[in-house]
C-alpha cells in the first residue's frame, strides 16, 4: 500500500498492511537543540527534514493562519489586542492573510500525493481558537454573553477566509484531510458548554464542513485536554475524528472507542513516558494495542515530543513504535483478543 491508501484505508476501518509512523505534533524547538547536541545532524532544522531523517512517513502540513503567512503556528501565543467591536475592525486590515504563494507551493506535493508517495493535510483556524488569540480567554469569555454581536462579525470573517482558502486549493487539488485548530478543551473538559458551542460556533461549522466534504476530506478536530464530553458534540455536527488524545488530562481512548464506532483519533500515546526505559515505553505501546486493533486509529505522540526526552530515548521510541504498527503487532493483537 502506497503512504495515501494506508492512511485512507486506516481511518475507514479497513485491512492495512501496516499503521502509518507519523508524528503530527514533531518536536518542539529546545527538543531539536538538545537532540543537535547529541548527534541529530546540525544542518537538520526543518520540521518534514527532520522526519524524514527519522524514517518517519511522509506528511506534509500546511498551516493557513489568520496572522502570518509563513504558516507557522506561533500567532495564538499573542493575544488579547482586541476588546470590543472598534479594537476588531482596526485591527482587520492586518488579519487574514493572502497564501497564494503557499498555496502554489503545494502543488508539487499534491502531484507526490497522487502517486502515493506523501500526505498532504491542511489546518485551518477554528471558531474558538480565531476569537481566543485575538481577545484572550477571560475576554472571549465575557464577550459570549456581553458582546455576541462581535463574535459572530468574527466567525463570519473566519468562515468567509477558511471557503476562500479551500476555493483556492480546490482549483489545484485535494487534501487529504483537515485539521481544525480549536484547542477549546482542558484537562476537566469543554471551556464552554454546548449551548455556547451550537449558537457561536456550530453555524460556521456547517458551511465550512460542507465545503470540506466536497473536497472529499477527512476532517478532524485539534484540541488539548479532556475531549471525553466535546467528542458527541463535534460528531454530531459532522466533525469525524480528533486529536490528540491527551493522556495526562484522563482521555481513554478504548472507552472512546466503545462509546463512538466511527471515531477516528491520532495521538494518545503517554509523551510522559518517553525519558523512562524500554520497559515503560513498551507498556505505553501494549495498552494502545487494542486500540490500534480496532481500526480508525494512528498512534503518535499525544502532543510535541518535551525536551526532556533525549534522541536516544527517541530512537527507542521509534523502534517500537515500527514494531507496534507492523501487521505482526496488529496480528498479535488479534490473537491476544480472541484468546
Amino acid at each position: 500500500m502506497n503512504h495515501v491508501e494506508r492512511f485512507r484505508a486506516v481511518m475507514n476501518f479497513q485491512p492495512v498492511d501496516r499503521l502509518p509512523r507519523w508524528e503530527w505534533a514533531m518536536w518542539w524547538d529546545k527538543t531539536i537543540d538538545r537532540w543537535h547536541a547529541e548527534g541529530l545532524p546540525a544542518e537538520l532544522t526543518g520540521v518534514f527534514e527532520i522526519h524524514e531523517y527519522f524514517g518517519l512517513d511522509p506528511y506534509k502540513q500546511y498551516w493557513f493562519s489568520t496572522t502570518d503567512a509563513t504558516i507557522e503556528a506561533e500567532q495564538h501565543h499573542v493575544e488579547g489586542i482586541v476588546s470590543d467591536m472598534n479594537d476588531y475592525l482596526r485591527h482587520r486590515p492586518h488579519l487574514f492573510p493572502d497564501h497564494g504563494d503557499a498555496i502554489l507551493g503545494m502543488k508539487p506535493w499534491l502531484e507526490r500525493q497522487n502517486q502515493g508517495e506523501a500526505v498532504i493535510w491542511i489546518t485551518l483556524e477554528g471558531c474558538f481558537w480565531f476569537p481566543r488569540t485575538l481577545m484572550g480567554f477571560t475576554k472571549l469569555m465575557f464577550a459570549f454573553y456581553d458582546q455576541p454581536e462581535l463574535l459572530h462579525r468574527i466567525n463570519q470573517d473566519l468562515l468567509e477566509f477558511n471557503l476562500a482558502i479551500l476555493e483556492r486549493i480546490g482549483r489545484i487539488g485535494r487534501p487529504t484531510f483537515m485539521t481544525i485548530a480549536e484547542d477549546m478543551s482542558y484537562n476537566h473538559g469543554p471551556m464552554i458548554g454546548r449551548g455556547l458551542m451550537d449558537e457561536f460556533m456550530v453555524p460556521y461549522y456547517q458551511k465550512l464542513l460542507a465545503r470540506a466534504k466536497e473536497m472529499e476530506m477527512l476532517t478532524l478536530v485539534d484540541t488539548d485536554g479532556d475531549v471525553t464530553l466535546l467528542v458527541p458534540w463535534l460528531l454530531d455536527n459532522g466533525i469525524e475524528g480528533v486529536l490528540p488524545l491527551e493522556r495526562q488530562a484522563g482521555v481513554d481512548g478504548m472507552s472512546l472507542r466503545a462509546r463512538f464506532p466511527s471515531l477516528r483519533m491520532v495521538g494518545h500515546y503517554n509523551k510522559m513516558v518517553m525519558p523512562h526505559a524500554e520497559e515503560a515505553m513498551r507498556a505505553e505501546f501494549e495498552r494502545l494495542l487494542p486500540l490500534m486493533q480496532s481500526g480508525g486509529f494512528i498512534p503518535s505522540v499525544d502532543h510535541q515530543t518535551p525536551p526532556g526526552v533525549s534522541l536516544e530515548h527517541y530512537r527507542l521510541y521509534l523502534r517500537l513504535l515500527h514494531e507496534y504498527t507492523s501487521v505482526l503487532a496488529i496480528n498479535r493483537s488479534k490473537e491476544t483478543s480472541n484468546e
